[in-house]
């Protein structure tokens, strides 16, 4: 039986929140069996949100939660991370309004992660099973799921710049042959740096640097250290998606696949998704008949 999975300890990490600036403390702390992935105030009385579609507020730049109006932004890469490794069951503490930027990618949440250690727990693991193929269109984006024997997403983005059209903007990925903490978590967001500052001067994006993104010009990228990846910026928005599915819940069993994809229509296809729910179903597996092998190598690494 593949089991829930939580954390050993509790661990700590301070870092800006890219639109405050500030400093953000969070603490991702172990949780019981079927408890989910839950974010905590702590600067607000202890208030809680559930990291789920139906808590889903804002989706412009970031994927933000809310409940009865305490929110919590910018919580996509830490999805991706608990998505990558397994993570049913935290709570994570914060003394902000969002989750800290780190450094833009998803690799600091999955060191952070992996050092509190990774823990089975004696319980069955529901995984969110498409059934019949489901598909968003808004103008020529798309976004769409269809049943697949393990978990798999095909990405085509479309920028109008020197480097990313260079880097390949089309890319599939299917986690039973390629291992996304080598090939995805180390990929960082990215934006031009003079809408970066236009936010700012709108008090947004405050804590935005060459330190948690990838900086474009009109023609170039202005990091020194350049780029990770060769397609770092396909596979960011891959990072992005892995996390904004991890809304439903639960690991999803699907193909993923989109064009000019963003948090929005993420956030539209994960509604009309649990809208409908004869394409879908949620159940548990033997580690013998699985179809998630794809998690096996990055999975057991972990533990």
């Amino acid at each position: 039986m593949i089991k829930q999975r939580t954390i050993k300890k509790s661990v700590k990490a301070r870092g800006i929140g890219i639109h405050s600036g500030n400093m953000v403390n969070m603490t991702l702390i172990p949780a019981k069996i079927d408890h989910g992935v839950v974010f905590r105030r702590m600067d607000v009385g202890g208030k809680l949100i559930r990291a789920h579609n139906a808590f889903v507020n804002e989706v412009v730049l970031s994927t933000s939660l809310e409940n009865k109006g305490v929110k919590v932004s910018t919580v996509e890469h830490l999805m991706s991370a608990f998505a990558a490794l397994g993570i049913d069951n935290i709570l994570v503490e914060l003394d902000s309004f969002e989750v800290p930027i780190m450094d833009g990618s998803s690799a600091p949440f999955i060191f952070l992660s992996q050092s509190a250690g990774i823990e089975e727990q004696d319980a069955p693991k529901n995984f969110f099973v498409i059934r019949k193929p489901v598909k968003i269109q808004h103008k020529d984006s798309w976004a769409k799921v269809s049943p697949y024997e393990g978990f798999k997403v095909t990405l085509e983005i479309d920028f109008e710049h020197k480097k990313v059209k260079e880097s390949g903007q089309k890319l599939s990925i299917d986690f039973a042959q390629q291992s996304y903490l080598k090939e995805i978590s180390r990929a960082r967001t990215f934006g031009y740096m003079r809408d970066v500052e236009t936010l700012q001067r709108r008090n947004l994006a405050l804590g935005a640097s060459m330190d948690n993104a990838i900086a474009l010009s009109d023609s170039d990228v202005l990091n020194e250290d350049g780029m990770r990846y060769q397609n770092e910026f396909v596979k960011h928005k891959i990072l992005d998606i892995v996390g904004d599915l991890y809304l439903l819940g639960n690991n999803l069993i699907g193909h993923y696949e989109g064009y000019k994809t963003g948090h929005l229509l993420n956030d539209q296809l994960l509604s009309a998704i649990l809208d409908q729910p004869d394409t879908w179903s949620l159940e548990t597996f033997e580690e013998k008949d699985s179809p998630i092998k794809f998690y096996s190598e990055d999975w057991q690494n972990s533990l």
